[in-house]
């Protein structure tokens, strides 16, 4: 691991998606503890996107942005929200010059699968119906997220092919969670990684799917057809259960003729880059909005 890394291991809170209640406070305390993006070049402002229930949405406006990307929190499933996501929404739009539209998808177990697509779906419409008052090319729309909020993107990219959506120029994809399944190597053995491990995905995913049928667009590594999707960038890190998972769909996007970008982050474990203090973690996040600046450029 790496040593930067590892000093801060003491201080994770050691908790699992067992108690949803509890898991949110102590995301949200952790998030808190993160120090503030700069926003003093961006125009930040809440919106709500009309649906049944509507969403909230928090929009991150650089000046002269051309693009924009649609972005989902990280959290298992079961947590996160519009200000545990501040911390990554306005770095990235600073980073990356996009305007960033951070949704606030409703949480499991309480409202399980598909409500979070749903929430997404709604997100994506409004961004492109709402190019122009953004001030973005309908042309250069994104999607993307961490972990939980990764595989949502993926599966709102599926989805949006499936079902005649709006084009999506790229999928920024970190540290995604994509499978249900608890068959990779990294799944299988990383059973005491940091912050998240095999017991707490497994959990998460309980509390997404409940008892339903497992569709592609609930976990995307079950799709057999990656054709046509849009080019991607996806970012693991070595110690996560994902790991394995997101590299074998990166590959199958490739086999499938879609333009990849893999990064394989070694030493790190999910969800570190939250040290920012570390080297790694800041060329894990300048790496992300470059990836994005050039997407969408």
């Amino acid at each position: 691991m790496d040593p930067e890394l590892e000093a801060f291991i003491p201080l994770f809170p050691v908790t699992g998606p067992t108690d949803p209640v509890d898991v949110r406070a102590s995301f949200a305390a952790l998030a808190a503890r993160l120090p503030p993006p700069d926003t003093s070049r961006l125009v930040v402002e809440d919106r709500t996107v009309p649906a049944d229930p509507d969403v909230a949405v928090r929009v991150y406006r650089p000046r002269q942005a051309r693009g924009a990307i649609v972005w989902l929190h990280g959290g298992g499933f079961v947590m996160g929200d519009l200000d545990t996501e501040h911390p990554w929404a306005g770095r990235i739009a600073d980073a990356s010059g996009a305007v960033v539209v951070s949704v606030a998808y409703r949480l499991a177990p309480e409202n399980r699968y598909p409500a979070a697509l749903e929430d997404a779906w709604a997100a994506l419409t409004w961004t492109v119906e709402h190019a122009a008052e953004l001030g973005v090319d309908p042309e250069r729309i994104a999607v993307g997220g961490h972990s939980a909020g990764g595989g949502l993107a993926a599966a709102l990219a599926l989805y949006a092919r499936d079902h005649q959506g709006p084009p999506i120029r790229y999928q920024l994809l970190n540290q995604p969670g994509l499978d249900d399944r608890q068959e990779s190597w990294s799944r299988r053995h990383f059973t005491d990684t940091p912050w998240m491990d095999r017991d707490k995905v497994a959990a998460g995913w309980r509390h997404y799917l409940g008892e339903g049928p497992v569709t592609q667009y609930a976990a995307p590594a079950r799709a057999t057809d990656l054709s046509g999707l849009p080019p991607a960038y996806i970012a693991t890190a070595e110690l996560c259960p994902n790991r394995d998972e997101d590299i074998d769909y990166a590959l199958r996007l490739l086999r499938a003729g879609v333009s990849v970008e893999l990064h394989q982050w070694p030493g790190t474990f999910h969800g570190s880059q939250a040290i920012l203090s570390a080297e790694v973690s800041q060329r894990q996040i300048a790496e992300l909005a470059a990836a994005l600046r050039r997407a969408l450029a």
